[in-house]
């Protein structure tokens, strides 16, 4: 049996941003500490594996479908605002400036790396804006908040490509994100600034 150590420091340097030095020290800091607190980390991770999906409207991390955001009657449905990740949709609302809807790319278009736009939900997007048999759209206005970098712009520019002739208006959150800068990180001044200042594709 391989050594369950080497396989812990193995399973945590798959995580975004940590190599084996960061992984080892985060090891060394579960085993040495409390048993319990292990075993709450990994319930905490069975949980979330057997219990979130993926919201059928938004596409969002949620653990009942439709999400609470999707479910709120108080939220503006004539506006999606686009982001490429969970943690950028949790980014632009914590903001406090938007109060529509969302939708969850999943990702950004990187033909470099072998994405395309079947491998991020836009097919799931541009059904929630095409008219059925039955009624028309309520969406009125797409808001793409892809960060400011090269796969983010070209996201941006392909979904307005797709997204226009639907005839819904497609905005582009302002620069106040910083070119090559990720939603993620950045402040609630910036994040309410650059959706003020949205202009049209």
């Amino acid at each position: 049996m391989a050594d369950p150590i080497k396989r812990l420091v193995q399973c945590l340097s798959r995580l975004p941003s940590v190599g084996e030095k960061t992984a080892t020290r985060l090891a060394f800091h579960l085993i040495r500490g409390p048993e319990n607190h292990a075993r709450e980390l990994a319930q905490a991770l069975l949980d979330v594996v057997e219990t979130i999906t993926l919201c059928s409207q938004c596409m969002n991390l949620t653990q009942v479908d439709p999400c609470q955001r999707c479910a709120d009657a108080r939220r503006d449905e004539s506006v999606v605002c686009v982001v490429a990740t969970p943690s950028d949709l949790v980014a632009v609302d914590r903001a406090g400036e938007f109060r529509g809807h969302y939708h969850v790319l999943h990702g950004l278009l990187s033909p470099l790396e072998g994405i395309g736009p079947s491998d991020l939900h836009i097919a799931e997007l541009v059904r929630r804006l095409a008219p059925t048999d039955d009624s028309e759209s309520t969406i009125r206005e797409v808001i793409v908040a892809t960060s400011a970098s090269v796969e983010g712009e070209a996201t941006a520019i392909y979904l307005a490509r797709v997204i226009n002739p639907l005839g819904v208006k497609v905005t582009r959150i302002a620069s106040g994100i910083p070119v090559g800068g990720e939603l993620e990180y950045a402040d609630r001044a910036t994040i309410a600034r650059a959706m003020a200042g949205r202009a049209p594709i």
